[in-house]
Parts: C-alpha cells; sequence; structure tokens
C-alpha cells in the first residue's frame, strides 16, 4: 500500500512537472493580465502618471455620461443582430448546396473556403475598392440592372450594412463546421423519413436540422463572440466614420488605450464587454436547451 502510495506521489508529481510550461504560461499571460485589467478599471490609469484609484467612476462615466460609448454599443449590437442571423443562414446554404454528390464539389468547397485563408487586413482593402461608389464592382452591377446604387460606405445609412455584407463572404470556416455535421447525419434516419412520405424540406427541418443542431449553436456562440469583438475591417476601412456610424465597441475601446491613453477607462471598457458578451452566451444556452439534440441522450 505504501509502495502503491509512493508511486501515486511520483506520477503526480511527473504529471504537474509535464503540465507546469502551460500553468506558467497561464498564470502570466492569460490569469495575471486579466486580473490586473480588472484592477486597472477601477483606476485612472493614463500610462503618463501612477494609477489612482476612483472606484465605479469609469464605469459611471461609461454608462451615463459618455455618448460615444453609447454610440459604439448600438453600432456592435446592430451589428451582431444582424450579421449572426444572416452569416448562419447563409453558411448553412452553402454547406448544404456543398453537401451534394456532384461532379468537381471539392473544387466547389475550396473556393468556398478560400475568403477564410485571406488576412482580414488584405480582404479589408479589397473591399473597399469593391463598394467603392464610382467604380466599384458592385455599384456597377446595381447599375447595370437599373436601380439606384448607394454610397456604402460613406452613406451613414449604409455603412454598416456594407460591413454586414461583406461579413458573409468569409464564412467558409462555419461552412466547414456546417458541411462536417450535416455528413455526420445518419442515412437510417433519413431513409426513414422518406419511407414515411416526408419530402425534402420535412426532411431538412425535421431529421437534418436537429441532428446538427449543436454545430449551429457553436457556430452561433462563435459568431456572438466574434461580432461583440468586431474591429479589423472597421478600423482598416472607415475608421469608424462617418459620423461615427461604423464606430464599433472595440475600435472604440482601442482609441480610448492607445490614442487617448485613458488605459483604466478601456479596461473599465473590456469589462463590461465581458460581462454583455458573457449574458448573451448564457441567454442563448439556456433558450437552446429544449431545440439543441444531443446523440447520446
Amino acid at each position: 500500500m505504501a509502495r502503491m502510495s509512493r508511486m501515486a506521489r511520483r506520477n503526480e508529481r511527473n504529471g504537474i512537472l509535464f503540465v507546469s510550461p502551460w500553468l506558467i504560461g497561464f498564470a502570466v499571460f492569460i490569469a495575471y493580465p486579466l486580473l490586473a485589467s480588472l484592477r486597472n478599471s477601477f483606476t485612472n490609469l493614463t500610462m503618463l502618471k501612477a494609477p489612482r484609484f476612483v472606484g465605479l467612476a469609469n464605469y459611471y462615466e461609461l454608462l451615463f455620461r459618455d455618448e460615444l460609448f453609447k454610440i459604439s454599443l448600438f453600432n456592435t449590437l446592430y451589428y451582431v443582430a444582424l450579421a449572426v442571423p444572416l452569416g448562419t443562414i447563409f453558411s448553412l446554404a452553402f454547406a448544404v448546396l456543398l453537401n451534394q454528390k456532384l461532379p468537381g464539389i471539392s473544387l466547389f468547397r475550396t473556393i468556398y473556403y478560400l475568403p477564410t485563408i485571406v488576412p482580414a487586413v488584405a480582404s479589408a482593402i479589397i473591399w473597399v475598392m469593391l463598394l467603392n461608389p464610382q467604380f466599384g464592382i458592385v455599384n456597377s452591377i446595381i447599375r447595370a440592372v437599373g436601380l439606384r446604387a448607394p454610397g456604402w460606405l460613406g452613406d451613414p445609412n449604409w455603412s454598416k450594412p456594407a460591413l454586414v455584407m461583406m461579413s458573409l463572404w468569409g464564412t467558409g470556416s462555419t461552412i466547414i463546421i456546417y458541411l462536417a455535421a450535416l455528413q455526420d447525419v445518419p442515412e437510417h434516419l433519413v431513409e426513414a423519413a422518406v419511407l414515411d412520405g416526408a419530402n425534402a424540406w420535412d426532411r431538412f427541418v425535421n431529421v437534418t436540422v436537429p441532428m446538427i443542431s449543436p454545430a449551429m449553436l457553436f457556430n452561433v456562440i462563435m459568431g456572438l463572440i466574434g461580432g461583440f469583438q468586431y474591429f479589423t475591417q472597421a478600423y482598416v476601412m472607415t475608421q469608424g466614420g462617418p459620423l461615427h456610424s461604423t464606430l464599433f465597441y472595440a475600435l472604440y475601446l482601442y482609441r480610448n488605450a492607445f490614442q487617448y491613453l485613458k488605459m483604466g477607462y478601456a479596461c473599465a471598457m473590456a469589462w463590461l464587454l465581458f460581462l454583455i458578451t458573457l449574458a448573451c452566451t448564457v441567454i442563448v444556452m439556456r433558450t437552446s436547451a429544449r431545440v439543441v439534440y444531443y446523440g447520446g441522450e
């Protein structure tokens, strides 16, 4: 018994030694920055002088006085409310199409995935040219069919829809996840539905969707998290304009931290963003419990 106890202690020691690089990395690069940002959110840290404790002053300023904070939060919620549902619908529709057993389907799968591997800055520059009001390809096509072409990134009413449209172009990774889920749907369930007289739409709604619902839940949650952190495209393409119509939350946080050097204020913004994202994720998880089907249940 004593020998087994010594062996168990040695195995435990060896296990801790093996995971110690990860534990050290987690403590230094994740845990400590999180705790430090929480502490700094209650100070007036500016990177130019020693921080001073101000309590909840940063949070009060954000919630009740800062109009740009409200604008950035509205813009972000607007983007999430459009981009996540549309991204889910479009990526699932394309995944269904790419799941067909047709000659050359692998080529089409590659083509739909290619935008995902294009760097965000490069894709943003490409879309700036595509959405140019005068000579952009998008407006050229719209004018060719006799419609009035919008100003897109130069128009406050069209700037956010333009970014949402751009986000649909880069759904390749989501399509791949849906495609994998679709190929994992048991054939015998589909065949049973066919024998029962179900048409293609009924089979999709009553068999396919429940079987891929865990993948849908995962993609929706990842879309929520990514949408609330939307930054690169707005920073490269519009810098928050015109008229603050694309001043997203992460972009405004960046400005406070690195342009205005209001680090304590930016930390408070970061923690509010964390709470908002957490609340939305919990709501989605709770409301999805009755519609998401797991095979082992």
